[in-house]
């Protein structure tokens, strides 16, 4: 089965990071075809670096943009640029686990119907801490009924895990600009158009969430962001209206509350899909 995988690089990433995360691209034990990296405008010259000394090893694909773009527009430009119908999506700070890609092929070859498939993951700062059980965990349910379910209340799905096909994607019109929530409001347009989705028991990538996550999931700006997730669920009917207003002040008011707070809130509900 041949897949791409694709992934955005822009300028304020750690080049020890990227490299972590090319090794652990390397270190599969089913290998990509191609590795499709948008860089999202100008990059330093130490992310280029990184990136030159992983040509000779790993088949990447680099997708120069001219200005930085935002994620959602980055990965659309990338997803144009992939050869095959399958793609995996990867952050380029995260880890990958040796046998991501094997699980994920297995899936998708013995349920062929699948149009989105995600995974669990582990969530680590800097490094991934000798004792895995310390770690924080985001399950996501499995099967696609539970996910329908989930998806109303929660985002569904571990953006850094999934594998979709291109094809599906083009049906519903890629990416769109929805900030910090690029990746649920393209899965809610997915389930609306009856497309099939599952996510896997096993943890698939080692996502670094840095110690400002919980920084950038509080304020104004995020709760408007989560109006205009409402506003598309009315559009696309998953919720009747009081149900959906409900869940956007259920998510919304959290937003306001100290960091502190939020992180004790955001760390029992991520530990219980």
């Amino acid at each position: 089965m041949k897949f791409s995988v694709l992934m955005s690089v822009y300028r304020r990433e750690q080049p020890a990071f990227l490299h972590e995360c090319l090794q652990s691209l390397h270190a599969q034990t089913q290998p990509a075809h191609e590795i499709v990296v948008v860089l999202d405008g100008e990059i330093t010259q130490d992310l280029q670096a990184a990136l030159d000394e992983w040509r000779t090893r790993l088949p990447l694909k680099i997708v120069p943009l001219p200005q930085n773009v935002g994620l959602g527009k980055a990965l659309n430009a990338g997803i144009e640029h992939c050869t095959h119908d399958y793609i995996f999506r990867m952050d380029s700070d995260d880890i990958a686990h040796p046998e991501r890609f094997a699980l994920q092929c297995a899936f998708l070859q013995q349920h062929p119907e699948t149009d989105l498939l995600g995974g669990q993951i582990a969530e680590f700062d800097r490094h991934i801490p000798t004792d895995c059980s310390r770690m924080n965990m985001r399950r996501v349910p499995l099967t696609h009924a539970d996910i329908v379910r989930f998806s109303k209340k929660r985002n569904p799905f571990n953006h850094m895990t999934v594998a979709y096909r291109k094809s599906s994607l083009h049906r519903v019109g890629g990416y769109q600009h929805h900030l910090w929530m690029e990746d649920y409001n393209l899965w809610l347009r997915m389930l609306a158009a009856g497309m099939q989705c599952a996510n896997l028991p096993q943890i698939l990538v080692y996502a670094r969430t840095g110690r400002s996550m919980i920084g950038r999931r509080k304020g104004w700006q995020y709760i408007r962001s989560e109006w205009q997730l409402y506003r598309l669920k009315r559009r696309l009917a998953l919720q009747t209206p009081p149900a959906a207003f409900v869940c956007f002040a259920q998510r919304a008011l959290p937003r306001l509350l100290p960091s502190a707070l939020l992180q004790s809130l955001y760390n029992r509900l991520r530990r219980n899909p």
